[in-house]
């Protein structure tokens, strides 16, 4: 007994010690927890202090940053000023000059615009007729188009009320001939019936008098025996006699109840026969159903099978559309791509020939016209066939480039008389280059200039220059032969020139 209560006192100091140690644990958890929260805070108090300065040193170093920037800048602005100020007196003087020269080109101008509006208005007028013209042949036109829809509509009109009335007879006649024949199947069908129901009733009468006289000749046989079985009866025992009231009580029975069997029997014959009318009514109905059925049926296949094809030849051209949709619009991208290209060079062509532009060409790119007003109002009166309804057509999409074909054509009118001058030059200072050599050759003497021919050297007055042969003196009697002239037109000549 004593050792039993040692163990269990070192057992509960084991315990104890054990809680003990896991109260120190939990402390020194939560110390640990309390260091870590107090180290999370005092970084995170450093940490905001330090975005706080790096914020506030980030300022001033753009305060400074943008304070130099800005003597720069002005710097910069003030050379800037001193260099505008400078081309805008040069531009100032320019401007001076081509207000200038525009005040000497005004009164030019102000003729040239005179003589512009004179040619418009009459173009105008010119513009007025022909359009007066046009529009008479579309009135005319659109008049004989108007009667010959009429025409055509009232036609049309005819013939679809002629085919309505046609179609309301014979829907109608249609509809008689149904009505006839349900009419006639419906006759034959009472008929049919009103026949079962008379046989089968009939039958029924017969089978019932049948079957009431064979009960009849049983009961009375039976009734004879039960006569003669009562009087045994009576005779041997009264027992038998009671015995006998309760099956005749029960023969009573048994009668009620079979003529209730047979009523019963009755009516459910004529059900039957009722329902097998029914039945045949039914099938027939059913048959004739079944055959609209299938021939609806039939109809729906056909259609469905149009409408198969239908869809998949409309698939078919929309791919094929797809197809040639797809065609076109990558040719009109590269076509639209080659216009860009061309425009971009265009443009950048024009910005390299305005630098080489003259004042003049500055002020007015654009000029009315380089004939004299007598060659236009010669123009004018010959002016040649009148012009259809395509090529007016086109004329009016490419009105839009008239100013630019008038400066195209300025400068190919400038370059091929450039060109004549040039060509013009050229022959001046080759005849020059060739009077000045046959000169240096007529004053110098050395064995080429005397090889070859020189009209300035003579010798006892005798040139080195072939001497020409005698023209043959003809008789006075005799004609001589026509002399020949080389004529060449004056258009050959202009097309070579220029």
């Amino acid at each position: 007994m004593p050792k039993k209560g040692k163990n269990a006192k070192a057992s509960l100091s084991n315990e104890e010690q054990l809680l003990l140690f896991q109260q120190k644990l939990l402390a020194e958890e939560e110390m640990a927890k309390k260091k870590e929260r107090l180290l999370s805070q005092f970084l995170k108090d450093k940490l905001a202090k330090e975005e706080h300065n790096s914020a506030l040193n980030l300022n001033k170093i753009n305060m400074q940053w943008r304070a130099v920037l800005r003597e720069i800048k002005t710097r910069e602005l003030h050379k800037d000023m001193e260099i505008l100020s400078q081309t805008f007196e040069r531009v100032m003087d320019c401007k001076d000059s081509v207000i200038k020269s525009l005040a000497k080109d005004l009164s030019e101008a102000e003729e040239q615009h005179a003589h512009a509006l004179r040619s418009h208005l009459h173009n105008v007028d010119q513009l007025l007729a022909l359009q007066r013209r046009r529009l008479g042949l579309l009135e005319e036109s659109y008049d004989m188009e108007l009667e010959g829809l009429t025409t055509e509509f009232e036609t049309e009109r005819k013939t679809i009320t002629d085919q309505h009335d046609k179609e309301i007879r014979y829907l109608q006649d249609v509809f008689m001939a149904m009505e006839q024949s349900y009419t006639d199947s419906e006759y034959e069908s009472k008929l049919e019936f009103q026949s079962l129901w008379d046989d089968l009733k009939n039958k029924n009468l017969e089978e019932k008098h049948f079957l009431r006289i064979q009960l009849e000749n049983i009961v009375e046989d039976l009734w004879k025996r039960f006569q003669d079985a009562l009087k045994n009866y009576t005779d041997a025992t009264e027992d038998r006699k009671i015995a006998f009231e309760t099956l005749k009580v029960k023969d009573e029975k048994s009668s009620e109840e079979i003529e209730a069997q047979m009523k019963k029997i009755q009516k459910l014959q004529e059900a039957i026969a009722v329902s097998k009318g029914k039945i045949l009514l039914h099938g027939r109905e059913s048959e004739d159903q079944n055959q609209y059925v299938r021939n609806d049926k039939e109809l729906v296949l056909i259609q469905l099978r149009k409408l198969k094809a239908q869809r998949t030849q409309a698939r078919g051209r929309a791919q094929e559309n797809l197809v040639k949709l797809t065609q076109d619009s990558t040719a009109t991208l590269k076509a639209l791509r080659k216009v860009v290209e061309k425009g971009e060079r265009i443009l950048k062509l024009a910005e390299i020939c305005r630098k080489f532009e003259t004042e003049e060409e500055k002020v007015l790119p654009f000029y009315s016209s380089v004939l004299t007003p007598e060659e236009q109002e010669f123009e004018m009166q010959d002016g040649g066939e009148e012009p259809t309804r395509e090529l007016a057509e086109v004329m009016a999409d490419y009105r839009g480039m008239e100013n630019f074909w008038k400066r195209y054509n300025k400068v190919k009118l400038e370059q091929l008389s450039l060109q004549h001058r040039r060509t013009q030059l050229l022959d001046i200072n080759r005849k020059l280059r060739e009077l000045l050599k046959q000169y240096l050759d007529g004053i110098s003497v050395s064995d080429e200039v005397l090889s070859q021919l020189n009209p300035l050297f003579i010798v006892n007055h005798r040139s080195n220059l072939p001497q020409p042969l005698p023209a043959p003196v003809a008789p006075p009697g005799s004609r001589g032969p026509p002399t020949a002239h080389n004529i060449i037109e004056a258009a050959h000549i202009i097309s070579h020139t220029l």
